[in-house]
């Protein structure tokens, strides 16, 4: 009877298979989490005694780890603090990479390959990030529409409404995080012009065309949001969180074709 009313809402059970790479997904994201905090003290702990990178404004590049090695200290505990933070930062690097490797052997298993497949072929969403929401999101059929995923992310405003007065807030934040942040993250590439590189080409290489005409149509679509809006003195993280919640839409439809 609460079937035939509509009162039911559908679930996905997830497979042993997407609850596994579930897991070790969110293991790499705690794995960069504490890559972050590494970095942070031995940045913190250089600035304190006055050294500063000033070769080039991008750190953690080749050229920046050179440097951090070639550091040298006049009293041996300074010496042995910078040692173990840079060791403390060598060795997250290592697991994250190790863990990233993992999780490319799951890119070829059902029923995770067919979605990973189409979301590929959207610009700001590479292998991991499609594995992500592969994994996070799970079956999409089961959100009638476009807007009932956005909701499920959290990606939809507020609503603070009473008698006839309505009022729009922030945006929900209810639903998965990690499925929220890694679509924020992939919004901030529609700032640019419509452009596929040769990283996306060869992501797009083998998925259905349909697919791909769907993305090209989503980097028109976000970009011009993105800059009507930003023309509009909205601030830029405002901005990006409305060009995420239309890419959930594109994302939804690409994989319920």
């Amino acid at each position: 009877m609460l079937y035939r009313a509509g009162a039911l809402t559908p679930i996905h059970i997830p497979t042993d298979q997407e609850e596994a790479a579930r897991d070790l997904l969110r293991c790499r994201e705690d794995i960069r989490a504490d890559l972050l905090r590494a970095r942070h003290r031995l940045s913190k702990f250089l600035l304190r005694h006055g050294r500063r990178f000033t070769a080039t404004k991008k750190a953690w590049s080749q050229r920046h780890g050179a440097w951090l090695r070639a550091q040298t200290w006049p009293l041996p505990a300074l010496d042995q603090t910078h040692r173990a933070y840079l060791r403390a930062v060598d060795e997250a690097v290592a697991r994250l990479r190790a863990v990233e490797q993992d999780l490319r052997a799951l890119l070829a298993l059902e029923p995770l390959r067919a979605r990973v497949e189409r979301l590929r072929c959207f610009r700001g969403i590479d292998d991991l990030t499609a594995l992500t929401i592969a994994a996070e999101l799970g079956d999409p059929r089961r959100f009638a529409t476009a807007p009932r995923t956005m909701a499920f992310v959290g990606l939809v405003p507020s609503e603070h409404s009473s008698g006839t007065k309505q009022a729009r807030g922030a945006i929900t934040k209810t639903g998965n995080a990690h499925l929220r942040r890694v679509l924020v993250e992939a919004a901030w590439h529609y700032r640019h012009h419509p452009f596929i590189g040769r990283a996306l080409r060869l992501r797009q290489r083998g998925a259905p065309a349909p697919v791909i005409a769907q993305a090209w149509a989503a980097q028109h679509r976000l970009h011009r949001r993105y800059r009507r809006l930003a023309a509009r003195g909205k601030p830029k993280q405002h901005v990006v969180t409305a060009v995420a919640r239309e890419l959930t839409g594109f994302v939804w439809a690409a994989l319920t074709q």
